[in-house]
């Protein structure tokens, strides 16, 4: 039985187990003159029997599923000759790798030596014990769960109380999901960073001028000693997301100022959706109109009046993400707009301001901290943009403030760094932990300048 099946399986009798607490507790109800007289309703009875049967069936299935290749995996590396066991970790894996290929069929036979038939025969073994007991131990700890969990239906008592406190427990547990994945997402960019600074000088890295992350492959090879200077990425990126940024908010909030101010409740229902259409676009399709249409039509319009632009150029990635993301900043902002009080303007409108002055002076220092967070997540999607850029900006990382010349961004490289078979000793490869903890730090620093700005606002205004 897979996996799938199995659990889909648990949740059914986990339904059942609910519906048993459920009917249970009408049943204990009924003599002692109905439900009224019961500590709860039957619902949490129901809930109760469900936490008893499921929560223990999960675990032993959690525990299986953890334990489960280690154990496999040493009682694999027992059946194998004495002299694969003596080899180094990373060759016995690659054994035991395609011994398990062998087993699921992915593999022929003839792709392992023949004295590795005792471990084939081992594995295969194991694995159709696991998949024989692993359903009959889960429903035989949820059936005992439930048990258990049926002798807790009685009138004295409190049903509400356990499963009130488990489902405190769950919400506590989903919250912390977020906090748990950021911080292993940190800890292990900072890990792999440390062992990129360990090949590279902190300060080449952090003031280097030149980015040109390739590695002699031969001791004699010329040309590929490797230069890891982050500040033209930084730049580029810099560049590009001041561009999006000189697009989007300017048309964004006007956008959304007109939509919640002046436009009225038909036209506002059609302007809307249709602006909120952009968000909703691939950025490969970005991505396509920036190279085939907007980044020729810069290049033609700058050689007609004399310039030089690159046929891939920071302009027209710029001008194409700004596009993009004026749907962020105009819903956002609109939606702020309009949760501004009622009583702001109706008292502007009383002291004889009009409705430009009130929405100058009244209504967008109001809703200034909305704005300003719409603004962040505005250049945060400008930051982490990658399609837009590899298709109309390049990769050529160039250190310039001149739009019409090409230029990368961080993203873009971290990508290129990481496709294909890569390996993870090598600064190379390592340097992609290092710009994502550059970039991590960077737009750690905008949340805080705008946390400043919110608070600064929200006590004035509050």
């Amino acid at each position: 039985m897979d996996l799938s099946t199995l659990f889909l399986i648990i949740i059914a009798l986990a339904f059942g187990a609910y519906f048993l607490g459920f009917s249970r507790s009408y049943q204990i109800a009924r003599p002692l003159g109905g439900i009224s007289k019961l500590p709860a309703l039957p619902t949490y009875y129901g809930f109760l029997m469900a936490i008893w049967a499921l929560v223990p069936a999960l675990l032993v299935l959690a525990i299986w599923l953890l334990l489960d290749d280690i154990i496999i995996r040493n009682l694999v590396v027992a059946e194998l000759p004495q002299a694969v066991q003596a080899l180094s970790s990373e060759k016995l894996s690659l054994v035991v790798n395609n011994i398990q290929n062998v087993a699921s069929g992915a593999i022929s036979a003839d792709a392992v030596p023949a004295e590795y038939g005792l471990a084939l025969e081992k594995l295969q073994q194991l694995n159709a014990s696991g998949r024989i007991y692993l359903p009959l131990l889960s429903v035989l700890v949820l059936v005992i769960g439930g048990l258990l969990g049926l002798r807790l239906v009685r009138p004295s008592f409190h049903a509400r109380l356990p499963v009130e406190k488990a489902f405190n427990v769950l919400l506590f547990l989903c919250s912390s999901i977020a906090i748990i994945t950021t911080a292993g997402i940190v800890f292990s960019v900072i890990f792999e960073s440390m062992r990129f600074f360990s090949m590279v000088p902190i300060s080449e890295f952090l003031f280097g001028l030149e980015w040109s992350p390739q590695i002699a492959i031969r001791a004699d090879q010329a040309g590929a000693s490797g230069s890891f200077g982050m500040l033209p990425l930084f730049a580029g990126t810099m560049l590009i997301s001041f561009l999006a940024m000189t697009i989007a908010v300017p048309v964004g909030l006007m956008s959304a100022i007109y939509l919640a101010e002046y436009a009225d409740r038909r036209l506002r229902g059609i302007v809307k959706p249709a602006l909120e259409i952009l968000a909703g676009i691939p950025t490969v399709v970005y991505g396509f109109f920036a190279a085939l249409t907007v980044a020729p039509f810069v290049r033609d319009a700058g050689a007609g009046i004399g310039l030089d632009v690159s046929s891939e150029s920071a302009l027209a990635a710029g001008l194409v993400m700004g596009i993009m993301i004026i749907p962020f900043v105009s819903s956002l902002s609109d939606d702020v707009i309009n949760a501004v009080p009622q009583s702001l303007r109706d008292g502007s409108f009383g002291l004889g301001a009009t409705k430009s002055e009130t929405i100058r002076q009244v209504i967008i220092p109001a809703a200034l901290p909305g704005i300003v967070g719409g603004v962040l997540l505005a250049v945060s999607r400008a930051i982490g943009e990658t399609m837009i850029v590899v298709m109309a900006a390049g990769l050529a990382a160039n250190l310039t403030a001149n739009p019409l010349d090409a230029v990368t961004t961080v993203t873009v490289q971290i990508v290129t760094l990481l496709v294909g078979d890569q390996e993870f000793d090598s600064p190379k490869t390592l340097a992609a932990f290092a710009l994502g903890l550059m970039l991590f730090v960077v737009t750690l620093s905008l949340n805080f300048i705008a946390l400043h700005v919110v608070r600064k606002y929200r006590e004035q205004y509050e």
